[in-house]
């Protein structure tokens, strides 16, 4: 069990990937996160064009002043990450559903790079975790369809 009493299988890098959420789990996971000793970082999708979302990203991670400000550039530094030495990592993404209804595109490439990083790290045997947090009606929406489906 760890220190806050939440055990969530943070350090098992099989599970690990990018998983849907709302804004008040991100506390929660970023508590979880820290306690299974991972490096923890946190970042604001809102109000953010492809340039801004990449400088967020990159800066919140301290990626190198040669980072290129693309997406190809965002995949090798999310892959690399040796600069923040750590047994795994968690990246907490505020407002997710802002970027989803401003540019889905952007929105869709960005989970694409993050589960290909969190692929390529499982293979190093390091959690790598991605929580977007949407909207509580986007999960109120899913609820519908199932019960509807069912």
């Amino acid at each position: 069990m760890s220190e806050s009493g939440w055990e969530l299988g943070l350090a098992d890098a099989d599970n690990a990937g990018v998983y849907f959420v709302t804004t008040d789990d991100l506390d929660t996971l970023g508590v979880a996160a820290r306690d299974a000793g991972l490096q923890v970082r946190r970042i604001d999708l809102g109000n953010a064009d492809k340039q801004t979302l990449l400088l967020r990203i990159a800066t919140a991670l301290d990626f190198p002043g040669t980072f290129g400000r693309n997406w190809d550039a965002l995949s090798d530094g999310l892959r690399d990450l040796s600069w923040l030495s750590a047994p795994g990592y968690t990246l907490l993404f505020e407002n997710g559903g802002d970027l989803q209804q401003a540019d889905s595109d952007d929105f869709d490439t960005l989970l694409e790079v993050l589960e290909e990083a969190a692929q390529d790290w499982a293979e190093r045997e390091t959690p790598f975790w991605s929580f977007l947090a949407l909207p509580e009606s986007v999960f109120d929406e899913i609820d519908a369809t199932a019960a509807d489906a069912g």
